[in-house]
């Protein structure tokens, strides 16, 4: 599926100021997969790094009971205001991933973490918080791999977005390793954004980007084994 038809599926209204990631193809792959999975008023959800704060709109709209985290006060605020827009009321916490609802589990979790590879060595600085993390753009995701067994109930459920590039295998084994049987639930193609062809040349050198220019994003869904 093309990225236009991905944004096609989303009506939500959404304001997203500099420095706050901005919906796109990987937002509505996953929104798409939160529309797959069965949400009551009963199904405590949590957004992990919620930025927009759009996937948990989406998560309360369908009628869950929402906590949205992010690191960002920006993107707190972004969060709130976007709920404010659709109608939708739902918890907002700032913090760093799972720190910030410490003790506490969830029915379906979400997230889409900044993944992109980077060349720099150091942390990620100014808008490029949003994408960058790390040389092999894990910097989150194993660390989401690592703690979902500890937020999740029993019988709940990670929805996890990333692009190839990251390694869909090396994900798919951290979480089997973390208890949790995992498997890809969606996939979409597209070209390379403005980021990635912007280092192309440094992708290539890394092995990352032999096969072209474009990309594959996929959600990963997973439960306790």
């Amino acid at each position: 599926m093309t990225a236009e038809a991905l944004m096609a599926a989303s009506r939500l209204r959404c304001w997203v100021p500099r420095g706050v990631y901005s919906p796109q193809a990987d937002t509505w792959l996953l929104q798409r997969a939160i529309r797959r999975e069965r949400i009551t008023e009963e199904t405590d959800v949590l957004d992990l790094g919620s930025g927009s704060g759009l996937l948990a709109v989406e998560a309360a709209r369908r009628g869950g009971r929402v906590t949205a985290v992010d690191i960002s006060w920006r993107a707190i605020a972004t969060t709130w205001l976007n709920a404010l827009l659709n109608g939708q009321s739902l918890r907002v916490r700032q913090g760093d991933l799972a720190g910030a609802v410490s003790g506490r589990r969830f029915d379906l979790v979400i997230a889409n973490p900044p993944y992109v590879p980077a060349p720099s060595t150091g942390p990620p600085r100014g808008t490029a918080r949003a994408w960058d993390a790390g040389r092999d753009g894990r910097l989150l995701i194993d660390r989401i791999c690592d703690t979902a067994p500890t937020v999740l109930r029993p019988t709940g459920t990670l929805l996890l977005v990333h692009s190839h590039l990251c390694g869909i295998a090396a994900t798919l084994a951290r979480l089997e390793e973390s208890g949790l049987r995992a498997e890809v639930a969606d996939r979409a193609h597209l070209p390379f954004g403005r980021v990635l062809r912007s280092r192309l040349a440094w992708l290539r050198e890394q092995g990352m980007a032999a096969d072209g220019t474009s990309e594959e994003l996929v959600v990963i869904r997973a439960e306790h084994a």
